[in-house]
């Protein structure tokens, strides 16, 4: 892939709403990262001229659109993506004017990048101009629109944690017994909630906190916790499962509909636990149910898999960014060119 595959950045526009994203505002880390690493000169993927290209990605920053254009967010109104949408509309204008790619394809072979909630409200009222355009998204909700067959989850990496975190070296085998779990950290969402009525206080194998206590250290906890409860927030994607990972700790993801990361190469069954939110109150027998055997087999292949969720700059062959840019070329892969004479006529 890394000598084949080449991706062309459309030059149009101006930061910061294009060309740029955050990259140290903890849950849109990744969307930064990824838009910094495909503008950056070196990139092996990088295409010299955009008819080299197999994908085309659109530089904007959701996230930043949101910083710039709706900051303060004061009213309910505030809310409507309509502002969100013209932008990128306009955007697509210009480029689908100035170049044959968009309409060859219907916009099959380009894709962009979100890690903000609102990055799927893009194709929101227009379902036909979008409909073989590739998402790249941290909130992979499937009930919300996410396909699949045609977009890619993107794991929801924060760099602060990634810098004070480094990875398990895979020796080490976590002390508590193997039906534990934990939670900690912020009890935002609906999932949470019921994670903390259930859970909160009610049994010692079973950790769940609302808050950090000041007398524990977070990461000490997880590393030393056989499994880590990842429960959704306000939206599907939580970067406790990346946390989980990380330390070495077998993740049990309370989500429903939900599509993974990474899930066209990893098999998710054979790593991890998926638990159904209407099955929160059985997070004790289910976990107790799994032989011990079966959970170091699960542990082992944790530390394994490790290695395609780590964020390097610039990046490097199998961590996360590469592991990203493979799922967009199995997509690409399917993507049958229309003919000249077969030319669609822009829709925009």
């Amino acid at each position: 892939m890394i000598k084949r595959f080449k991706i062309w950045s459309y030059k149009e526009g101006q930061r910061p709403l294009v060309h740029l994203g955050p990259m140290y505002k903890r849950k849109y880390d990744m969307e930064g990262y990824f838009i910094d690493e495909i503008e950056r000169e070196e990139i092996p993927f990088r295409a010299k001229h955009p008819d080299e290209a197999h994908m085309f990605f659109l530089p904007f920053s959701v996230a930043f659109i949101v910083d710039y254009v709706y900051e303060p967010i004061i009213t309910r109104e505030d809310y409507h993506p309509n502002r969100l949408q013209q932008i990128v509309m306009d955007y697509l204008t210009v480029v689908a004017h100035k170049y044959p790619y968009w309409n060859r394809t219907n916009g099959a072979d380009h894709f962009m990048v979100s890690c903000h909630d609102w990055g799927r409200k893009i194709s929101v009222g227009h379902s036909e101009l979008y409909k073989n355009f590739v998402r790249v998204l941290c909130n992979a909700n499937t009930s919300e629109g996410f396909e699949p067959r045609r977009d890619v989850s993107l794991p929801q990496v924060f760099f602060t944690i990634w810098r004070a975190w480094p990875v398990q070296s895979g020796s080490s085998i976590p002390t508590q017994s193997p039906d534990s779990g934990i939670l900690c950290r912020w009890a935002h969402g609906l999932i949470r909630a019921i994670l903390l009525h259930h859970w909160k206080g009610k049994d010692n194998k079973v950790q769940v906190y609302e808050t950090v206590p000041e007398s524990m250290n977070y990461t000490a906890l997880m590393e030393h916790s056989k499994f880590c409860l990842c429960p959704s927030g306000t939206e599907v994607a939580t970067q406790r499962v990346v946390e989980a990972i990380y330390a070495g700790c077998v993740p049990v993801i309370i989500s429903d509909n939900y599509t993974l990361p990474l899930s066209d190469v990893l098999n998710w069954s054979q790593f991890s636990v998926n638990i159904a939110v209407a099955k929160i109150p059985e997070i004790k027998t289910i976990l107790q149910a799994i032989p011990y055997k079966e959970y170091l087999k699960m542990q082992r292949r944790v530390l394994k898999v490790q290695r395609h969720f780590v964020l390097n700059k610039p990046a490097k062959p199998f961590d996360v960014i590469h592991m990203i840019l493979h799922s967009v070329w199995l997509r690409r892969i399917n993507i049958k060119l229309l003919d000249r004479d077969e030319h669609i006529n822009s829709r925009v």
